[in-house]
């Protein structure tokens, strides 16, 4: 029995040593060794080597990239949820001057609702009304009749609200100052 094992490239690489030996011994040149004929056989198929390189980019380079892309996309996307829900809630509470008692509350409930993606309770509220200024998410704490005395029609509601900034991915952080995000909106109440 016999058993004939060929390694990618072997036999191809005899035949043609022996075909260029014949030739090389016409020339007058000396065939190549078989340490030389290894390391040619080696070199060929560096195929693969692209292949590392482009994962070593990718791995080194482009995912640190593209993590800060999503990371600053998950900020913007809390900061422009922030601006949106503020100017809502800012616009109701201006057309609420004879219907509320607890202006604080219809701000806090106008923003929730308006930023489903964003954590309530992460919340800092204070609002400006007539000058007096309120802070928390109920006027209940304060005198709550006259913050709706406050809310009287000609004057002017600030209702600002403030978010931390939260840029983990992958369980690290990468807002260590605790940075926040505040959004502020002043209307004139109807």
């Amino acid at each position: 029995m016999k058993i004939h094992i060929d390694l990618p490239g072997w036999t191809a690489a005899l035949k043609r040593r022996s075909g260029r030996a014949s030739e090389s011994a016409a020339m007058g040149v000396a065939p190549r060794s078989i340490g030389r004929l290894a390391r040619a056989l080696l070199r060929e198929g560096e195929e693969g080597q692209a292949a590392v390189e482009t994962t070593l980019v990718l791995w080194f380079v482009l995912l640190p990239l593209i993590t800060g892309i999503l990371i600053f996309g998950i900020a913007m996307n809390n900061y422009l949820q922030l601006t949106n829900a503020v100017s809502i809630a800012a616009r109701t509470l201006a057309i609420s001057a004879n219907v509320t008692t607890d202006p604080c509350a219809t701000a806090v409930t106008a923003v929730t609702n308006a930023a489903p993606g964003l954590n309530a309770s992460s919340m800092t509220f204070t609002l400006v009304l007539n000058g007096s200024t309120y802070t928390g998410t109920s006027c209940s704490n304060a005198n709550s009749s006259t913050a709706a005395t406050n809310l009287a029609s000609g004057t002017t509601a600030t209702l600002t609200v403030s978010y931390p900034l939260n840029l983990s991915i992958f369980k690290t952080v990468f807002s260590q100052n605790h940075a926040e995000l505040v959004a502020s909106a002043t209307e004139l109440v109807q």
